[in-house]
């Protein structure tokens, strides 16, 4: 059996827990999911705990805020006027919502305080500043060419 490496394509199932042992997902109802080691379409604690794998194993691995979404960032939650959201939108809390920067880049966001004049939104990802844990199940590893295609544009979660 080959163990996974960078350029391989990995199928891989897995549960992914907070520290209190919440899941917050999972794929194990769905098909596994697949990706590139090396081309950063997962987050790098995950390519690492499934780097040097083979199919069949299992392992389970904690994953600091550093190698998952980063630490929270105070300068990811701001105030916007209430004014500037479209007339069809009701703000209310945990809602999600697309900003776009200056460069129209789209961002989503959280509304994280709904106010009478503003809104607060938060663009930290809902799991930055978390400890993860993750069980993962090798299910197929596809050798490549130990070159990954380090494109990273098209994430896949976790």
């Amino acid at each position: 059996m080959a163990e996974a490496k960078k350029g391989d394509t990995v199928h891989i199932h897995y549960t992914g827990r907070l520290q209190d042992g919440t899941v917050f997902d999972s794929s194990r109802e769905r098909e596994p999911i697949s990706f590139e080691l090396g081309a950063q379409k997962v987050i790098p604690g995950f390519e690492k705990l499934v780097e040097g794998m083979e199919p069949g194993d299992t392992k389970t691995g904690t994953i600091t805020p550093e190698d998952g979404y980063g630490e929270r960032r105070d300068d990811m939650v701001m105030d916007v006027d209430r004014e500037s959201l479209p007339d069809e939108i009701d703000p209310e809390v945990g809602q999600q919502l697309q900003m776009h920067t200056q460069q129209g880049q789209a961002v989503p966001v959280q509304i994280a305080k709904v106010e009478d004049d503003h809104i607060t939104v938060d663009a930290n990802h809902p799991l930055a500043g978390r400890t993860l844990e993750f069980d993962v199940e090798v299910i197929e590893v596809e050798s490549g060419d130990g070159e990954a295609d380090e494109g990273g544009s098209n994430i896949i979660t976790p």
